[in-house]
């Protein structure tokens, strides 16, 4: 019989082999292409761990601090490298602690698969120890969920769970694993999936209705892009920068968009959504032809919808038909994959330039910026601004780094402010909002990009519920920067206390501990600055380093994040003040 030491690793293979399902699962990965994993151990999944014990030298695992932690560590690695991200972990508080980062990369569409063990099959339903139902309370924020229970089914559904992950609209994907299907030899093969029964995950795209678009497009006055993730998950960068070249189409992105299009580029106007630019915002309700490319009018973004582009003839393209139609109505829906339907409709497009709209754009800018930017960026206060942090990021890193945002002012500042020449550079949490994603996520990032720079910006009250993966970078020594704008506030709380609720900061005020202290607690170096005279310099020193680095710097307390659109108001009424 071929020994498994004989057989090749990483490759399709039909043929047999007798090994246990713990080691098959390894194989599976290996065949996956998977290089580097995250988890957490335990009773139920020890066999698998016994088994990645022995293959360290071709699979690497990053032991997180928090199952959590591995979740979005995987995110991070899938969002910067376009692999699929893996996590593991064991059964029962092993594998609920994987629910926040499997929502989170459900809703912003993060391909991932995780591996949790479970108890034995024979004690399934008997409130055995350190047993939960992962698969009942996973199944809402899942792409698809599989629980085996022999071994024989492991090669199947691994193949499956990695096509499923991957394909069409990105998902996230969890196998439970029970003990015993672990420990079980059988024989064992692996093929790759290329398709499943009743599920297609790209519509071919309609001539008809790429024709009818570009009708649309071709005729119409004032028309307007928005842009969302879909374009970089496409890989359609390119095919987005000669659409608003070739026919001088303003485009805006929204958050999980960012970065596809140089923000540098004359044609970006800039964010839309509740803290985006005012121009986007204000003239989505003035456009006479809203162009969605791969976004899906999350009420971040639209406001009021009754009162959200009426005006407007509205095209999306979009991968997921189930988007379609959702929160906005489409007078032409072109389904697929954004950089085959964009490189449809571009030979049918005619040239243009729309310059008297685009003056339009320049002119709200000009706006914005004499009432809004230029105090953030270039302020006259006292007080540090958060602003002004990531303007120097921008100058030091020559625009180039991955900025992965945690939730709240700091991230929409982040957002609004920093600058991408390339695409996949801004990782954040958009449609769950986890506050704790950005320190375990910028670890993944940092793993699967190591020749690029990633920077996480963090608020002081996020970076406190993941602040134990500081293990993590020390462990491993891995080179993040990582940067936290204190303004010892829930911030974005904070905000709306002020704004909405006559300043009652009802448990928004955070006393915090030492963060230099603990940083360097874990050999990380790591300073304090709380002045306008200090800022450029350190940050200069933090992006040359080429270790670790963490700094916190006070910024003002009260400082609000405009403009805004306020919960429930129409995109027209976004603030300034």
């Amino acid at each position: 019989m071929e020994t498994v030491k004989e057989k090749k690793i990483g490759t399709d293979s039909k043929k047999t082999i007798k090994i246990s399902g713990a080691e098959a699962i390894i194989h599976c990965l290996l065949a996956e292409g998977v290089e580097t994993m995250y988890g957490y151990p335990g009773g139920a999944i020890m066999p698998v761990y016994d088994e990645l014990y022995k293959f360290q030298d071709k699979l690497t695992h990053i032991l997180t601090r928090h199952e959590q932690g591995a979740t979005h560590a995987a995110q991070g690695y899938a969002r910067v490298s376009g692999k699929v991200g893996v996590a593991i972990a064991t059964s029962g508080p092993g594998a609920t602690n994987l629910v926040t980062g499997l929502a989170d990369a459900q809703i912003d569409s993060t391909p991932m698969v995780c591996i949790t063990g479970q108890v034995t099959r024979q004690l399934l339903g008997t409130d055995a120890f350190q047993e939960t139902d992962i698969i009942g309370i996973s199944t809402p924020v899942t792409k698809w969920n599989y629980q085996i229970t022999e071994a024989s089914e492991i090669p199947e559904v691994m193949a499956k769970a990695f096509y499923i992950a991957k394909s069409g609209r990105p998902g996230p994907v969890l196998v439970d694993i029970t003990k015993n299907a672990q420990i079980e030899a059988f024989d064992f093969s692996y093929e790759k999936c290329t398709a499943v029964r009743s599920y297609k995950p790209v519509s071919k795209p309609n001539s008809d209705a790429i024709q009818a678009a570009a009708d649309l497009i071709n005729s119409a006055k004032k028309p307007f892009i928005v842009w969302g993730q879909g374009v970089i998950l496409g890989r359609a960068e390119a095919e987005l920068k000669e659409l608003v070249e070739k026919t001088g189409i303003p485009a805006a992105w929204t958050i999980m968009g960012a970065s596809a299009l140089d923000t540098s580029h004359p044609l970006n106007v800039g964010m839309v959504g509740m803290h985006g630019n005012y121009g986007p915002n204000v003239l989505t309700n003035e456009c006479d032809l809203l162009i969605a490319i791969g976004m899906r009018f999350d009420d971040r973004v639209t406001g009021r919808l009754e009162d959200y582009a009426t005006q407007a003839k509205v095209i999306h393209f979009e991968i997921d038909p189930a988007e379609i139609n959702k929160n906005v109505h489409a007078d032409v829906a072109v389904l697929g994959n954004s950089k085959e339907t964009l490189g449809l409709i571009l030979p049918l497009l005619k040239s243009n330039k729309h310059e008297a709209w685009h003056d339009i754009f320049k002119e709200k800018y000009k706006i914005e910026f004499d009432t809004i930017i230029k105090n953030d960026i270039h302020p006259t206060k006292v007080g540090l601004t958060m602003g002004e942090v990531i303007e120097e990021i921008n100058l030091a890193s020559n625009n180039k780094a991955v900025i992965v945002s945690d939730v709240g002012q700091h991230q929409m500042i982040a957002c609004r402010y920093a600058k991408f020449s390339e695409s996949k550079s801004n990782i954040t949490s958009g449609g769950l909002g986890t506050m704790g994603f950005a320190l375990p996520a910028a670890i993944g990032a940092k793993m699967g990009a190591m020749d690029r720079e990633v920077v996480a910006i963090i608020g002081d009250g996020g970076y406190q519920m993941t602040i134990q993966e500081l293990g993590v970078i020390f462990q491993h020594n891995i080179p993040v920067k990582i940067v936290v704008l204190n303004n010892e506030h829930l911030g974005m709380v904070r905000q709306w206390q002020e704004l909405f609720f006559e300043k009652r900061y009802a448990s928004t005020v955070m006393v915090n501990p030492d963060f230099v202290k603990i940083a360097e607690g874990y050999s990380i170096e790591a300073k304090r600055i709380s002045e306008r005279k200090d800022l450029k310099s350190t940050i200069q020193k933090m992006m040359a380093s080429d270790k670790p680095y963490f700094l916190e710097v006070k910024v003002e307390q009260e400082d609000n994040v405009f403009p805004m659109i306020p919960s429930g108001a129409s995109v027209s009424e976004i603030r300034l003040k």
